[in-house]
Parts: C-alpha cells; sequence; structure tokens
C-alpha cells in the first residue's frame, strides 16, 4: 500500500506489548478508584460505627453506616485497608512498567498523535466523558484507525493544529468528581491540561497562546425548533458546540475504539467514529461547494485514506455493513467505489 507504511516487526511486537500493558494499567487504575474516600471508626452516642464516607459521581459528598464495632465490622476494615493498600502498589507498579514501555515506544517511534492533543483526550477520558457524550472527530480520529491496522499514514493528511470533539447533545454529559473540576465544565478541564486556554469570540472554540484550537461540534437540530442541549457545563465562558450538517451520522455511527501513542510514546485510548462512516462523511464533505477548496482536497485525501486503510486492512468492517445505515443512501452510494479493494491496491 502506497499511501501507508506497515509497522515492522519490531514496532509491531511493541506496540502489542505496550496495548497490553496499558489495558492492564486502566484496569490497576479502575481498582484503585474503587477504594476512593474512607472507612473509619464513627462514635454516635458514645457507641463506634463504621463509617464509610465517599463522593458520588454527581460530586456530592456521601456518608454511609456499615454497622457498629464488632469482630466483623473490625474484619471488614482492615480487609479493605490491605485491598486498598494492594491496589495502590499495583498501581504504582503498573506505572513504573508503562514508564518504561513509553521509553521503548519513542525509540521505536511509535509515537503519532500530538502531545496537547493527546493530554486534552486523556483529560476527557479521565473525566469520564470520552464516549460518554464526547467523541474525537476531524483529523485526530484517523490516529485511532492507524493504530488499529497497525500502518501509518502519510504525515500530510494528519498533520493538524486543531481537535474536534464531537457532542453528543442527546446524552446527559457530566465530568466525574474527583477531577478537581469544580465548575463541571469542558472549558475548565482544558484549563487544567493548559492555563493559556481562552473561548474565542466565535464561542464553540478554544485556543492557547499556541494558537492551538479546540472546536466542540453538534449535528444539526433536528426538527430545527428543537433546543438540545449545547454545552457541557453552564459556566459564563463554556464552548457552545457549533451546529454543523452532516454531523449526525457521525453521532450515530458506531463507536471505534484503539489505542494510539503519542510523541512521546505514552499511549492513550481514542474513541472516534466507524471508519467507514468517517470516510463516507468526509467524502461527501469534499464535494460541498461552500467548501473551500484547498480544504476539499484535504477532505477527499483524508476520505480515500481512511477508505483503503479499512478495506485493506480492516476486513472485519465490510461497507455492506446494516450499520451503515446511518448514512443517507446517495452518500452510501457514492463513497462505495472508495472501498472497492481494486481502488484500495496500487
Amino acid at each position: 500500500m502506497t499511501d501507508f507504511i506497515e509497522l515492522n516487526n519490531d514496532q509491531r511486537r511493541e506496540k502489542i506489548n505496550s496495548d497490553q500493558r496499558f489495558t492492564a494499567l486502566l484496569e490497576a487504575r479502575k481498582k484503585a478508584k474503587s477504594f476512593r474516600g474512607s472507612l473509619v471508626w464513627h462514635a454516635v452516642n458514645g457507641i463506634d460505627h463504621l463509617m464509610r464516607s465517599y463522593y458520588h459521581s454527581n460530586g456530592v459528598r456521601r456518608q454511609k453506616v456499615e454497622g457498629r464495632r464488632s469482630p466483623a465490622t473490625e474484619t471488614q476494615k482492615a480487609n479493605w485497608e490491605a485491598s486498598r493498600a494492594s491496589a495502590r502498589q499495583t498501581l504504582s507498579a503498573r506505572q513504573e512498567q508503562m514508564e518504561r514501555q513509553s521509553a521503548v515506544n519513542r525509540a521505536l517511534r511509535l509515537g503519532r498523535v500530538p502531545l496537547i492533543a493527546a493530554r486534552i483526550i486523556r483529560a476527557i477520558d479521565d473525566a469520564g466523558i470520552l464516549g460518554e457524550g464526547i467523541r474525537v472527530a476531524g483529523t485526530n480520529a484517523i490516529y485511532a484507525y492507524e493504530a488499529a491496522a497497525g500502518v501509518f499514514v502519510d504525515p500530510g493528511i494528519t498533520t493538524t493544529e486543531d481537535i474536534d470533539l464531537l457532542m453528543d447533545a442527546r446524552q446527559s454529559l457530566r465530568i466525574m468528581a474527583g477531577t478537581d473540576i469544580e465548575d463541571g465544565t469542558l472549558i475548565s478541564l482544558l484549563r487544567k491540561v493548559d492555563r493559556s486556554f481562552e473561548r474565542s469570540s466565535a464561542t464553540f472554540r478554544a485556543v492557547n497562546r499556541d494558537g492551538y484550537l479546540v472546536d466542540l461540534i453538534k449535528p444539526l437540530a433536528n426538527p430545527a425548533w428543537k433546543q438540545p442541549r449545547a454545552t457541557v457545563g453552564a459556566a459564563q465562558d463554556e464552548l457552545v458546540a457549533a451546529e454543523i450538517a452532516g454531523l449526525a451520522w457521525l453521532e450515530n455511527a458506531p463507536a471505534f475504539e484503539a489505542i494510539a501513542i503519542d510523541e512521546k510514546g505514552g499511549p492513550l485510548r481514542l474513541i472516534v467514529p466507524d471508519p467507514r462512516i468517517f470516510a463516507a462523511h468526509k467524502f461527501w464533505v469534499s464535494k460541498r461547494p461552500d467548501r473551500e477548496p484547498v480544504k476539499r482536497r484535504r477532505d477527499l485525501a483524508q476520505a480515500q485514506a481512511v477508505a483503503r486503510l479499512t478495506a485493506h486492512y480492516l476486513e472485519h468492517l465490510p461497507y455492506e455493513a446494516n450499520e451503515l445505515r446511518v448514512l443517507p443512501y446517495a452518500v452510501f452510494e457514492e463513497a462505495r467505489h472508495l472501498f472497492e479493494r481494486s481502488a484500495s491496491t496500487p
């Protein structure tokens, strides 16, 4: 495939190792998080009770009485503390393992995702909204497709100084408690990544001092008079999602998840639209007369590359699949030729 560089044997081996170790790290993080809060003795009317304190996902602090002090509750507390210590030790060990793996990834030049984009995506994932109301769309989605395929796409069509975040206005978005984002807003989450992020005059966009752009986008309201949610939080300077035609296809597309690697060798989760629908949508955008000519040519190149990658490497995703019914029939048919094997092989 002239458009792609396949990973060599060393890169392929370490990509597999990296994915496995990152998955193990995520499991360790999840287990360690389950021990957030405290389990302490609390006197009520002179009698010790075992009290559990924790924060609910909505940020509200909760307390629960486990029972009076007894051999059973003392054992419960001891077991909980031992399990918490074990989970923390496991997490620390896997973090160290991942740091070593990241160095290997750098040495083998496996890193692809720009560091600022990776940090934003990780922050969104840690906040609990990646794949739960927010997907990565636009050019950065291509990093997920190439990671799954085990290839490098021509950097000429992946280089970008912005990231598009597709908001599913049908879902209830809430930033998880414990992320130090007091107002639960996307703009505050971005500022946790880089303090210089500010909302621009275009209220759907944030920009930092280096000119990196973050756009919050969503499909056109249907019906037009409907007023679905347009923000993650309610702060005065929160980003307000811009409505764009055609995004309903990406919103309704099956989610595609892959583990990509950033420029410093660190892995991250990417949740993006199905590559078949991404390519068909990009092809449709490339034919719109109101699109700038330079952008239309880039859209076409991205559509062709993702379609060829899908047809050649992601053969479990045939273009005839029922999931593609989210596309209008005309859009589906116009893009069909991009996925033909004859068009995918030089």
